[in-house]
């Protein structure tokens, strides 16, 4: 009796599962287009006058997040003078990977030239947040003819102490993780939502409407949130690869990180290292800013992307030099 009534209840869920997809999806449709890669298709935003001078500007998201968060505000912004770039990474937002597995900064970073390389980019600008912090150094590690410059905003670079959330590694685990995610994840994220991104915006304020405005509800579709804890369970073995290798990044960075107030990434794990590490790094350190650099500063990171696109224009070699 009890295993019939476990296995009604974990139907229902499945079904509410299934409705809420349809319903976030139906809400949150895709905004750009669709580009074929090698092992998935990626979701991109292409804004901003295409004959800007400079090379385009790359925007990457973090974890549990998509394009949106990265296009409001700062995106949007630069699109008044820029090319700008927004791109779901794999498996997140409407981008897919065939496979969930392919989740380190490597594979990642591999799709996201290719997909660049199919728009005719032979060069950008990579603003890049939180996990899109290793990916944006294995891009450059990987494709350095790509990097014109790098601004990491709360970047991740390097091993941390302990792991990650223990539901991620939950939902990671074959057989036991999609059994959670096609049931259960969905109904509770609606409810933990809104507190959860919160708590990483702190000591800040989330803006009003944050969760509906940046199309938060589509982490909770099954795929996306296997393949989200999938990248958080990855990355650290993936930087304790990449990371003797942040001497060898030649293009200009820019890091522009809170100090202890941010409690999702260590601002003395990764991003104090790196500026020591990457021979054409500065650092920034905001007093009092939390983990989401780009809605507590947005002038200051689109002074920095505006300063570095000028500093790679043709002829600033020169003009610096006198």
């Amino acid at each position: 009796m009890v295993v019939v009534i476990v296995v009604a209840a974990l139907a229902v869920l499945a079904l509410v599962t299934q409705a809420g997809v349809f319903l976030a999806q139906r809400a949150h449709p895709p905004q750009g287009r669709m580009v074929e890669v090698a092992g998935g298709t990626l979701h991109i935003l292409d804004i901003g006058p295409r004959d800007a001078a400079g090379p385009p500007i790359v925007m990457l998201h973090g974890a549990s997040s998509n394009l949106e968060v990265m296009r409001q505000p700062v995106g949007e912004r630069l699109a008044r003078r820029h090319r700008v770039i927004l791109i779901d990474r794999p498996g997140h937002g409407w981008s897919t990977r065939l496979r969930l597995e392919d989740s380190t900064p490597e594979i990642q970073a591999r799709m996201i030239a290719d997909a660049l390389a199919k728009l005719g980019v032979s060069s950008a600008i990579f603003v890049v947040h939180s996990w899109a912090g290793a990916l944006g150094a294995r891009i450059a590690l990987d494709y350095p003819q790509a990097v014109a410059g790098l601004v990491m905003l709360a970047p991740v670079a390097y091993p941390w102490p302990g792991g990650v959330g223990r539901y991620n590694r939950l939902i990671a685990t074959p057989v036991i993780g999609p059994l959670f995610a096609y049931t259960i994840t969905l109904p509770l994220g609606l409810l933990l939502a809104e507190p959860g991104v919160r708590g990483v915006f702190l000591p800040q304020t989330m803006p009003d409407g944050f969760v509906k405005n940046t199309a938060t509800p589509l982490l909770l579709r099954p795929r996306e949130f296997i393949a989200n804890a999938q990248d958080l369970v990855t990355l650290k073995a993936a930087v304790v690869e990449q990371a003797p290798r942040y001497g060898e990044i030649k293009a200009p960075i820019t890091i522009i990180s809170g100090d202890e107030s941010d409690k999702t990434v260590s601002t003395r794990i990764h991003s104090r290292p790196l500026a020591a590490t990457a021979p054409n790094a500065k650092l920034i350190v905001l007093p009092g800013v939390g983990h989401m650099v780009q809605q507590a500063a947005p002038d200051l990171v689109v002074a920095e992307v505006e300063a570095m696109i000028s500093g790679t224009a043709p002829g600033a070699e020169a003009a610096a030099a006198h």
